[in-house]
């Protein structure tokens, strides 16, 4: 009898071991799922809600794709508490991406610093990136660690981003220069604390439009924003908002280079798709009035001017009140890849040209603008003077700083400019 109840037993042994592995089996598969599947299936969706942050230590809380939920939510919280404000229109993540907002939280609560630049060049071919290549491939063998710094301590900081990145796409032809960059190098974008990029120049559609699709795709994936382009001409003028500070911060980018019919750079349509072109400037007075009704501050972006030339043209003069008169607060200039004067303009400040930033290997001036804002407006404008030379920029001291100030102050008889680079005006 003893036997047999033993044999019985061994009978369901087995089974029950099965039973028991299977269930432990299917409990870690679950939790595994929730952490490797479910959980970040929240996270990807929590990052279409457009949450820009300085990657720095500037006392920003960082919002970054990978944190948890409960890290992303409690952050969201405070850039609510900050912009209540804009309590409602950050309580809307569909309505945010759809109209092209960002919230953004300011490293000191009672303002925000805006910085720009000019040009910058990554196409390998030419001597910025071989250069930067020779040494380490690090972005501070191309532009001075302290430059960095304080690029990296505005709450906003743009540049123009004078060339596309793709692998793709074939030159423009008989266009005597071509630029293109590979897609990975847009990480250089964000050693730099860059927040904003404008693709409304006459570089930007340089390997066709297969290359200048890949572009706007890539800046998207690098969490990098743009304006003055877009796959049809309702996305190309379509401003980039920042709620900051309870603040709301308008961008507008636009190009008047080249003056054709039928530019090599094209100019987005209704049905193609281009960069924002303001040679005929209709679009681009709808589209500061546009911005104008719906932000507290409006920025222009333009690529205008000569070549080369360090006195404006006509065309720079006849756009600048015209821009100024439809409700920009604030305009700035690239293209002539050299400086141009500071004005004002019917009462609004305009940077003509900010020159190449990090272009080519000539000895060049160049600087940055830093601006700063409140609830009551502009309260400062800065040019801090930098030097491209040796395929290298970098901030000046000393004497090479007050000599730039100095040409500076002579191409910009209208302002007044201390010994800091600030421009002196009641705003």
């Amino acid at each position: 009898m003893r036997r047999r109840r033993k044999k019985r037993r061994s009978r369901f042994i087995g089974p029950f071991c099965i039973t028991l592995t299977c269930v432990v089996a299917t409990g870690l598969f679950a939790m595994l799922s929730y952490q490797w599947i479910i959980e970040p299936a929240k996270s990807r969706k929590m990052s279409h809600f457009q949450v820009s942050a300085k990657r720095d230590t500037g006392g920003n809380a960082a919002v970054q794709t990978g944190q948890s939920m409960e890290q992303i939510e409690e952050q969201i919280e405070e850039i609510k508490n900050v912009n209540d404000k804009y309590a409602d229109v950050l309580n809307d993540p569909a309505y945010m991406v759809e109209n092209n907002i960002y919230a953004k939280d300011a490293a000191d609560p009672t303002q925000v610093s805006v910085a720009f630049a000019g040009d910058i060049l990554f196409d390998p071919g030419y001597a910025v990136m071989s250069k930067l290549q020779q040494n380490g491939g690090q972005i501070s063998a191309g532009i001075a660690p302290d430059l960095i710094e304080e690029m990296r301590s505005a709450d906003i900081m743009v540049l123009n981003n004078e060339f596309p990145y793709s692998d793709r796409g074939t030159p423009t032809p008989e266009k005597q220069f071509t630029f293109r960059a590979r897609p990975q190098t847009v990480s250089y974008l964000g050693d730099l604390g860059v927040d904003l990029v404008s693709l409304a120049n006459n570089h930007a559609y340089d390997y066709g439009e297969t290359a200048f699709l890949d572009t706007m795709d890539t800046l998207a994936q690098a969490g990098i924003a743009y304006v003055g382009a877009g796959r049809n001409l309702q996305e190309a003028r379509r401003p980039v908002y920042y709620i900051i500070n309870n603040m709301k911060i308008a961008f507008v980018a636009a190009t008047q280079i080249e003056r054709l019919d039928n530019p090599d750079t094209k100019g987005a349509t209704d049905t193609s798709a281009g960069v924002f072109r303001c040679w005929n400037g209709d679009n681009l007075l709808e589209t500061v009035r546009e911005a104008r009704q719906n932000s507290d501050f409006v920025i222009v972006f333009l690529h205008w001017g000569t070549e080369n030339q360090d006195t404006i043209d006509w065309a720079q003069e006849k756009q600048a009140p015209e821009v100024a008169e439809a409700g920009a607060d604030l305009i700035i200039g690239a293209h002539p890849h050299c400086l141009q004067q500071i004005s004002m303009v019917n009462g609004v400040p305009v940077v003509y040209s900010l020159g190449n930033f990090w272009f080519n290997s000539k000895t060049v001036d160049t600087g940055m603008v830093k601006v700063v804002l409140n609830e009551n407006g502009l309260q400062s404008l800065q040019f801090i003077p930098c030097l491209q030379s040796g395929c290298k920029t970098s901030l000046v001291q000393g004497e090479e700083k007050r000599r730039i100030l100095n040409y500076m102050r002579g191409l910009s008889g209208s302002v007044q400019i201390d010994d800091d680079g600030y421009v002196i005006k009641n705003f």
